[in-house]
């Protein structure tokens, strides 16, 4: 089965078809107005325009077709001041709508399928994966959840067992209140991605190819990690391991180097029953990252304790997290960016339930509920997992879970764990990966080409063998995935 599509032409890279390896070529002169880039099917009115200049923005939240967007947007006027200078005829389509529901500006369409986005979808993506949004939200509540946070965390060590439960479980009733992200799941920006995949489809007027997020035909990832904070912890590692075996599933430990004793052979013998190890911070004492004065203080530490044990793998403690410091770990990948979390101590969430890039650092993110939220502040079951794998399984994500052996020395808590375990032990659609093999698998992924030979789309790459290639239809609301056929030595030569 084979699917044609133009040759797309860009003015300028977009982040956000590249992560998916959606196929164009980059010609910086092709026809592109100050302040503009394009994506061309062949001409002006069969184009995908999108904004990259900085003058005449207003930040803000805003939304369109549901979708909220936080950034900088242009004006209607703007719009239509590249509109003058374009082929084809163009009007207002989407409305954008600012906080208070009024509209802003719109995304404009032509009669021949090309569109215009009056915002940058790269700073949008970026915006919800850094969390920056959390800068332009209302202030309205921050500064007293900002200081209750600060009051308990201060205060937690001299408290009562009983007491620091009582004081969380008030406070989540403070946290559940967030408006955004939305909890337990927000698909703002999966939903911002696939707009602009239909709306490039309209233009090209055929279907748009790209690499589908998983290996092997697989359709959902499920990724098992636990955080093991103590020496408690340390000690239950086999009770929750004998509970994972029996489901033949492996698993992620997360240790803390200079909090309490790790034996070398602890690392042994998880790595010879096929789990992996990485680190948990230095001390779990939440200064790690609380200055940059600190974090390199600390870091060379981290990394000799990452040798020793062969991790390549880092979780800060209490998802402690800094866009811009994140990078300078040097790990292979980060996994302390939940997608949405109002319950730990910094709230938010990438918003993101595939894996990415910060800088040449993979982040895996945290899409389930921790263990701690569901059954001892929001004395909740498994249910809550289940609920939200299932969503995650529908739309292709990762299921990336976090559990603490040190609050499974209860049978309840480990046997709710086995249950979710046993509902997804035969489904042969989820690729039951460890954390390092998922980022392995993004980085071959990202260097990994659609190219078309004759009216067939090939897969070049390390990730030839393994990918799938998924095509969007401009005319549908679904997608059509194929195995990738890789291209063999002499074509590529040729």
């Amino acid at each position: 089965m084979t699917f044609s599509a133009p040759e797309l032409v860009g003015s300028r890279a977009l982040g956000v078809l590249d992560e998916l390896r959606v196929p164009y070529d980059l010609d910086p002169h092709s026809d592109a107005r100050p302040g503009w880039a394009s994506i061309s099917a062949g001409s002006q009115a069969r184009s995908l325009h999108w904004w990259v200049g900085g003058d005449g923005t207003v930040a803000g939240r805003y939304s369109v077709d549901g979708i909220p967007l936080w950034g900088r947007v242009v004006s209607d006027e703007v719009v239509a001041a590249l509109v003058d200078t374009l082929d084809g005829e163009w009007e207002p389509s989407l409305p954008v709508l600012g906080a208070d529901g009024a509209r802003r500006t719109s995304v404009w369409r032509s009669r021949d399928g090309g569109s215009i986005l009056p915002f940058d979808p790269d700073e949008l993506v970026m915006n919800l994966r850094s969390e920056r949004y959390r800068e332009l939200q209302a202030p309205a509540g921050s500064a007293a959840k900002a200081v209750a946070r600060r009051v308990y965390y201060a205060l937690r060590p001299l408290m009562p067992r009983r007491l620091q439960i009582a004081m969380r479980r008030a406070f989540a009733r403070v946290q559940a209140r967030a408006e955004f992200p939305h909890w337990p799941v927000e698909p703002a920006l999966h939903d911002l991605v696939a707009l602009v995949l239909r709306l490039l489809a309209d233009a090209a007027g055929d279907r748009v190819p790209y690499l589908a997020p998983w290996p092997r035909g697989y359709h959902w990832a499920l990724v098992l990690t636990h955080d093991v904070e103590t020496a408690a912890g340390r000690d239950a590692i086999d009770r929750v391991r004998a509970v994972e075996e029996e489901a033949g599933f492996r698993s992620s430990w997360n240790l803390v180097p200079e909090r309490y004793a790790v034996e070398d052979e602890l690392v042994r013998r998880l790595g010879e029953a096929g789990c992996e190890v990485g680190v948990h911070g230095l001390r779990h004492d939440g200064r790690d990252l609380e200055s940059l004065r600190t974090l390199r203080r600390r870091l060379p530490e981290m990394r000799r304790w990452a040798e020793r044990w062969g991790a390549v793998g880092f979780r800060a403690p209490a998802t402690h997290r800094v866009w811009d410091w994140m990078p300078m770990l040097g790990f292979d990948y980060d996994s302390s960016y939940p997608d949405t979390d109002p319950y730990e101590p910094i709230s938010g969430g990438c918003c993101s339930w595939l894996p990415f890039f910060n800088e040449d650092l993979v982040e895996l993110p945290i899409t389930l509920p921790q263990d701690h939220t569901v059954f001892v502040i929001l004395r909740r079951d498994e249910g809550l997992w289940l609920e939200k794998a299932e969503h995650l399984r529908r739309h292709g994500g990762m299921a990336l879970l976090i559990t603490h052996p040190d609050y499974m020395l209860e049978d309840e808590p480990l046997h709710a764990y086995a249950r979710l375990l046993d509902a997804y032990r035969d489904d042969t659609g989820a690729w039951k990966a460890l954390p390092r093999d998922v980022s392995a698998w993004w980085r071959r992924r990202a260097e990994t080409s659609l190219v078309r030979i004759g009216a067939e789309w090939l897969a070049v790459g390390p990730a030839a063998h393994e990918a799938s290639i998924v095509f969007v239809d401009p005319d549908e609301d679904e997608t059509v995935t194929l195995a990738a056929r890789p291209v063999v030595a002499s074509v590529c030569e040729g």
